[in-house]
């Protein structure tokens, strides 16, 4: 019995792309206990208030319980600083575990400063490490200078540095210089969960009907500044009344980016949408617009989930993302310069003009997903890292 421990920022019922990432490799461990009974699992993380309807966690709160059978620590958390929780029981549920339960093998979250200066005490001890490297510090720069030597010192030690796409390693400087330890293992998509019920096509089919003869395009996301909703809204006002544009989600720039699209009939904002709502518009919509605009856009999983559906996307050009590793140029969809809102707007009206581009496009954006980015997939390549190790 091998046991591993996977430190993270959170976990669920808290969602947010890496924390769903570490419930995916924790399912893909899982099912080889299904057939082999050969490890055991613990994940540390920091405490944050969500609920689920059926588990509740409280950010103050120092609590361990089970998701999936697998147990969690949650550290209690008594502030953020540069979007970093800072936790008084962290270093001592780490210090238990790494005696208690001595792991064999250790899955750190990476970027994570705080919990690194608790897991470099460790360095020294008898387990392999895998690094997964979800994203370069690029927004908080003093951050990421400050905590550069503990970076290398993680490169260093590693065994495996994880990444999403091979187009990070090359954009990465941190990454390019470890290319010999660097494994490329896409993120996935749940498709039990976009799973169409005869309840969606008929919300589909309705949307549709309310938007007939317009080119639906569909975007979701947190509306934050890399997102880049912004730019969609702005590349609305050049184009014409065929086009309505639906955009899902909240966040900080909610209120700034409806401002923006004021009086532009175009546009509409749908909020927070369920999931039954979110394969719905999937479903119903003619192109998937993904504007984000930095390498914080490590990847892209709504981008992956818009390709499932057999609909091409428009996306900018990213250095060093692997948005452009998701989206192929002229073969799933169209990449336009980063910002430029005028040639956003242009590739949007290319596929209109074209139905027979927008149907190619799409049937090979769902192949390249159904290929590379199932859950399958990510169980597999864990799995066969796990069992180089």
């Amino acid at each position: 019995m091998k046991r591993v421990l996977q430190i993270v920022n959170y976990y669920y019922p808290h969602l947010g792309g890496i924390e769903q990432v570490a419930r995916d490799i924790a399912d893909s461990i899982k099912s080889l206990n299904d057939e082999k009974e050969y490890y055991e699992q613990k994940i540390i993380c920091f405490n944050e208030d969500a609920d689920d309807g059926k588990k509740k966690c409280k950010r103050a709160e120092t609590a361990a319980d089970t998701v999936n059978g697998i147990d969690v620590i949650r550290c209690g958390c008594i502030t953020k600083k540069a979007s970093q929780s800072i936790s008084l029981s962290f270093g001592k549920k780490l210090k238990e575990i790494m005696r208690t339960f001595n792991p064999e093998i250790v899955i750190f979250h990476y970027p994570n400063p705080f919990e690194a200066v608790y897991l470099n005490r460790y360095l020294n001890d008898d387990f392999k490490l895998i690094l997964y490297w979800h994203l370069d510090i690029t927004k908080q720069k003093i951050l990421g200078k400050i905590f550069h030597r503990q970076t290398m010192r993680l490169l260093e030690r590693a065994d495996h540095v994880i990444a999403t796409s091979p187009v990070y390693i090359d954009g990465s400087p941190y990454l390019s210089q470890y290319r010999g330890k660097c494994k490329v293992i896409p993120n996935c998509i749940d498709e039990k969960r976009l799973a169409v019920t005869e309840e969606i096509k008929k919300e589909a089919d309705n949307i549709r009907n309310q938007n007939r003869d317009k080119i639906i395009c569909f975007g979701i996301g947190r509306h934050i500044p890399y997102k880049g909703f912004k730019y969609l809204v702005e590349a609305s006002k050049y184009l014409d009344d065929r086009f309505r544009i639906f955009i899902g989600g909240k966040g900080e720039l909610t209120e700034e980016l409806k401002a923006q699209a004021r009086n532009d009939e175009k546009i509409s904002f749908l909020g927070r949408i369920s999931d039954t709502d979110l394969i719905a518009y999937y479903l119903a919509m003619d192109i998937f617009c993904f504007p984000s605009i930095t390498k914080n856009e490590a990847f892209g999983i709504a981008l992956a989930e818009g390709m499932y559906f057999g609909k091409p996307a428009v996306t900018f050009t990213i250095y060093g993302s692997g948005v452009n590793y998701v989206n192929i140029n002229n073969e799933t969809g169209l990449e336009v310069p980063n910002a430029d809102c005028r040639a956003y707007a242009d590739a949007l009206r290319k596929l209109a003009d074209d139905k027979s581009m927008r149907e190619q496009l799409g049937k090979k954006a769902k192949q390249r997903i159904e290929h590379l980015m199932l859950k399958k997939h990510f169980a597999e390549n864990i799995q066969n890292l796990l069992e180089q190790l």
